[in-house]
């Protein structure tokens, strides 16, 4: 494919016009001499769209635009399909190489020029030979003055070159590669870069990168490093892309407004990938590496910003809380809200007053006081004569929502049920009819509150807990139990900014960012598992004084049976040990009744050791709980771990956490080494995202997502992450081109519909 020789049309200033000539009110006042004379001028092609365009009518003019940005979008979605073609029209990139290259992820021309480099290396710095040290990595540049090939053993051959460049000698050397023996002309001159070692009195190069002298490719600048394989050298890459970038260069195309680029002080597109490729250094690689990750990141939130615009476009109706029974909540609580809890509350009451359904995220530590903001959200909705629902991911902690709203809403007319998958026959029946009549007006429960037969009269809000815990749960069911519903959905688990405005980059997001009991005082020790009896002799001290706690298991899905048996083996063992202090059993495969019992008498005192699977990891509020052994605490993640920390010392009181691991991993004793050193649940997040990466972080279902970024990073970019999605909104919230749409749909468009869940 050729490069095209006719200069492209200067698509940004024929925008400027006819947006110019619209706030106008279409009076071919936008350019001296008329719009047609202008596109005569520099899109004649253009022009023949709008002939005539002065004697027209307003109303035929605004169809005349119309046309003509049609025809504009058209030519841009041609233009960036041109770089589509497969890897085979490449120059130089035959059937062989193509099987390399593809084996890299790159299928097409524009995959090729857009495999970014990893890093860049430093093999800018010549140095005389009689000046390099031992150790380190320098480029060098001399005539070959000798070269001899030396048969060390039957499998291994060495060439090696002496180098001259007048202020001493230097050899490169060469195994098992006698092709250079050919390459490399005793007499000529030639750059090599490596890594010196100082050997027998000589210096050396082991396997250096070379090249003829003066050609400053490979050696002599700064030079990208590529994802790589087997068979395709750097240099072959390398070589390739600037081959590609000569001829299909021309085609590269501006993705973003040039008023975001130039608010944004962003390079040309073009520029960019041929600066990542070819950086003249360090600051201009990260000019090109900023504007093609922040190219990225706008077209993300691009996506995010356009799926909310359609959730809204659907509509909903604005709720008015009575201001009577949102106030009598208030004074009934035996508390007083922070002031985060407030600011949240206060968004809430903006976002059901709005004629469109809310989108918010809750988020806090652990015990920050995100369920009472829950309840008063709906006590708000329902206030406003709709029906609220309230979903959790296991039934325990349903329960535990249907006991602690029924006590917040103490005194209010309010009426709650609780319906879980276990809820059968008359009593299922029962709730289902009376909900479908509207006279349940807060249903708490599992998924089950989304299954079919489930139909509320008129569902005004749905409050969803530990959302990544569902998996399944997604949006369209909501729209079927209620149009327009408002959605809040809260985390415990903090979520680092970054991913915060990724994975629900649609949602308006609330933070409770204070604590309403004392600051916690949980000490918490990571001990070997030879030191095991010294923390079960301790555990015994801390039963002997009245208090209770909790001895956890890792449950792995792959080793189910293993853990609960180690689960149910040490129940065994620790009955033994105090049968005085009463101990417990709790794990997924218990049927409901027998959990509800076990927690109940975990409350009341008869129980004061439970042992359990992580099924209590979220949201179990046994408030006299003082202490937890966690087992194996290598298999679990950091913000898992920080979550069963949680589980203790909620009214203030002192407490302690024994941690038994001898982690194999550095990984593993990072992560260790964060939880004892690191109480603060929003510290803790941003650590996970530094240790795991952010594909690891969102898990499987949004690993795509992840991996369509080729150049940002979501733990360096935040900056550029909030400009992004600042610019995004702004497009969103006015006429988006359909070429942009088009090529958000493209890059992520399937990630994106995976956020759904």
């Amino acid at each position: 494919m050729a490069v095209p020789t006719t200069k492209e049309p200067p698509w940004a200033l024929i925008e400027k016009v006819i947006a110019l000539e619209r706030r106008k009110g279409y009076q071919d006042e936008a350019v001296i001499g008329g719009l047609e004379a202008f596109l005569e001028l520099h899109w004649p092609e253009g022009a023949a769209l709008v002939r005539g365009y002065a004697t027209m009518s307003p109303d035929d003019r605004e169809r005349a635009l119309a046309h003509l940005e049609e025809a504009i979008d058209r030519r841009k979605r041609e233009k960036f399909r041109a770089l589509s073609v497969p890897i085979e029209e490449a120059p130089g990139v035959g059937k062989r190489v193509a099987k390399l290259l593809r084996k890299l992820g790159i299928e097409t021309v524009e995959d090729l020029l857009t495999t970014f480099p990893r890093r860049l290396e430093d093999r800018s710095r010549r140095v005389p030979i009689a000046q390099v040290k031992d150790g380190e990595a320098v480029t060098v540049q001399g005539a070959v003055r000798a070269k001899s090939r030396i048969k060390v053993r039957p499998k291994l051959e060495l060439i090696k070159v002496a180098v001259d460049d007048g202020t001493g000698l230097l050899f490169a050397i060469w195994f098992n590669q006698p092709w250079i023996w050919d390459e490399v002309e005793q007499g000529k001159e030639y750059s090599f870069f490596g890594k010196v070692q100082i050997r027998f009195g000589e210096r050396q190069m082991e396997n250096p990168v070379w090249e003829p002298a003066g050609k400053d490719f490979h050696t002599g600048r700064w030079v990208p490093i590529y994802p790589s394989t087997e068979g395709l050298s750097q240099g072959a890459l390398r070589a390739i892309i600037k081959r590609t970038l000569g001829r299909f260069g021309p085609l590269i195309e501006d993705l973003l407004p040039e008023e975001v680029r130039k608010r944004q002080k962003l390079l040309s597109r073009r520029q960019a990938i041929v600066g990542i490729h070819f950086p003249d250094g360090p600051q201009g690689f990260e000019a090109a590496r900023r504007t093609l990750a922040f190219e990225e990141l706008f077209l993300l939130q691009l996506g995010l910003a356009l799926r909310k615009k359609r959730w809204r476009e659907e509509g909903g109706k604005a709720l008015v809380p009575d201001p009577d029974m949102v106030r009598k909540f208030l004074e009934n609580l035996p508390f007083k809200l922070t002031e985060s809890q407030e600011r949240a509350l206060r968004a809430i009451e903006r976002d059901l007053r709005a004629p469109y359904p809310m989108m918010r995220l809750l988020q806090g530590d652990v015990g920050s006081g995100k369920t009472v903001v829950a309840a008063g959200a709906c006590v708000m909705a329902i206030s406003a004569g709709t029906q609220a629902a309230v979903m959790a991911p296991t039934e325990i902690l349903a329960e535990q929502h249907f006991l602690v709203f029924q006590d917040l809403l103490r005194g209010l007319p309010i009426r709650t049920e609780l319906l879980l998958g276990s809820v059968r026959g008359k009593d299922r029946g029962r709730i289902l009819e009376e909900l479908s009549r509207g006279e349940i007006d807060l249903l708490i429960g599992t998924h089950a509150l989304f299954q079919e037969g489930v139909e509320f009269k008129d569902l005004g809000l749905a409050v969803i807990d530990e959302q990544h815990r569902f998996g399944v749960v997604q949006r369209e069911a909501l729209k079927k139990k209620g149009k327009g519903t408002n959605i809040l959905v809260m985390s415990a688990t903090p979520i680092p900014r970054t991913v915060a405005l990724t994975l629900y980059g649609e949602f308006s997001i609330s933070v409770l960012s204070e604590m309403p009991i004392p600051q916690k005082n949980v000490r918490t020790v990571w001990v070997s598992e030879s030191r095991r009896e010294e923390v079960y002799a301790e555990v015994e001290q801390l039963l002997r004084a009245g208090e209770k706690g909790y001895v956890i298991f890792p449950l792995v899905e792959e080793s189910e049976e293993m853990d609960l048996r180690a689960a149910t083996a040490a129940h065994e063992e620790l009955s033994r040990r105090f049968p005085w202090a009463g101990v417990g059993l709790m794990h997924g495969r218990l049927p409901p009744e027998e959990k509800r019992r076990v927690m109940e008498a975990f409350r009341r005192g008869e129980i004061r050791l439970l042992v359990s699977t992580t099924v209590v990891e979220v949201g179990l509020d046994v408030r006299d709980a003082t202490f937890l052994v966690i087992e194996h605490a290598d298999r679990f993640g950091l913000s898992q771990l920080h979550q069963l920390r949680g589980r203790i010392g909620r009214q203030g009181q002192p407490a302690v956490c024994f941690a038994i691991a001898d982690p194999t991993t550095e990984e593993a004793r990072r992560r260790l080494s964060a939880f004892r050193d690191i109480d603060d649940g929003f510290r803790i997040a941003e650590e996970d995202l530094r240790i795991r990466g952010p594909g690891d972080l969102l898990g499987t279902a949004q690993h795509g997502f992840v991996s369509r970024l080729k150049v940002a990073d979501l733990i360096r970019d935040l900056g550029l992450l909030e400009a992004a999605r600042e610019e995004a909104f702004r497009l969103a919230r006015e006429e988006v081109p359909g070429y942009l749409v088009a090529e958000v749909e493209r890059r992520f468009g399937e990630a994106l519909e995976r956020l759904e869940v």
